[in-house]
């Protein structure tokens, strides 16, 4: 009944903005809390010699050396960004929103959607993107790629276990360190140009019927759901479906337009895709 009612709210809309955050990474297979099984196996050595626990520790590390800490990010570029390929997940995600005006707002920062084909300019990444590094110093605030840099680091890795001092990145205006494209201090270069995209979505659709779909977005998160459910409240004609395992938050003063689903993103996503075929024909 509840599935029924959130395709309806999706198929029925003229919008969707779709909001997503660790639930939707931790179904992928990317866990940035856990001291588990993946996390062990790829860094298995830092947690030894740091006493690091966690993906997110290592992310926020005061590192040693730049060395250590570019070899930190490298094999985790390498492998959550560079190595990935589409899951089904994010296939019945694509599946679900194709042919509809969308917008997608994440604070996961793999750059996994826009790798598996959503449109860049749809996406506003609003805690950073690890395929970018800036200045650490935020002297300006130009992004620069990181790919063929990791690349190079990685082949360095494999071939001598460390990373050279001189594949280590230097800001090119004040010659000062770099450090990947990620909200883990005061010096993260918000993307500006992601949230004029956000903006300009929003007063196109602002009189249309919207429906806000959440992916794996706890309660108390404060940058996506909050202000989405601030949104919604504001908006006479928008719905709100949300979908999270064992957490289903609505505010009271949208809950006669709200859906929440509570299960696996890996389950209720393709079930969700096969009911809104249904609900279409």
């Amino acid at each position: 009944m509840l599935l029924a009612e959130a395709a309806a709210r999706i198929c029925e809309a003229d919008a969707i903005l779709v909001g997503a955050s660790n639930g939707l990474s931790i179904s992928e297979g990317l866990h940035l809390f856990a001291d588990n099984k993946a996390f062990q196996e790829l860094f298995g050595d830092v947690r030894e010699k740091y006493h690091l626990h966690s993906i997110l520790a290592c992310m926020c590390a005061n590192w040693p050396t730049e060395e250590e800490k570019w070899s930190f990010w490298a094999r985790l570029i390498g492998h959550y960004c560079l190595a990935y390929t589409p899951t089904s997940l994010m296939r019945d995600l694509a599946a679900l929103l194709a042919g509809r005006d969308h917008f997608i707002v994440t604070s996961n920062g793999e750059g996994h959607f826009a790798r598996c084909g959503f449109e860049e300019e749809r996406i506003f990444e609003i805690e950073g993107n690890w395929l970018f590094m800036q200045c650490a110093r935020a002297c300006h605030e130009t992004l620069y790629k990181t790919e063929d840099t990791v690349r190079t680091m990685l082949a360095s890795l494999q071939e001598s276990g460390r990373i050279g001092e001189e594949l280590i990145p230097k800001c090119p205006v004040c010659q000062g360190p770099m450090q990947v494209h990620a909200a883990t201090d005061e010096h993260f270069l918000p993307d500006r140009d992601g949230n004029e995209r956000l903006s300009t979505f929003l007063d196109r659709v602002r009189d249309k019927r919207l429906c806000v779909l959440e992916l794996g977005i706890g309660s108390r998160n404060q940058l996506i759901k909050a202000p989405f459910m601030r949104l919604v409240a504001s908006l006479p004609k928008a719905s709100y479906v949300t979908i999270n395992l064992g957490e289903i938050c609505i505010a009271d003063n949208i809950r006669d337009r709200a859906t929440g689903l509570d299960g696996a993103l890996n389950d209720i996503i393709p079930a969700l895709r096969r009911a809104c075929e249904r609900h279409r024909h």
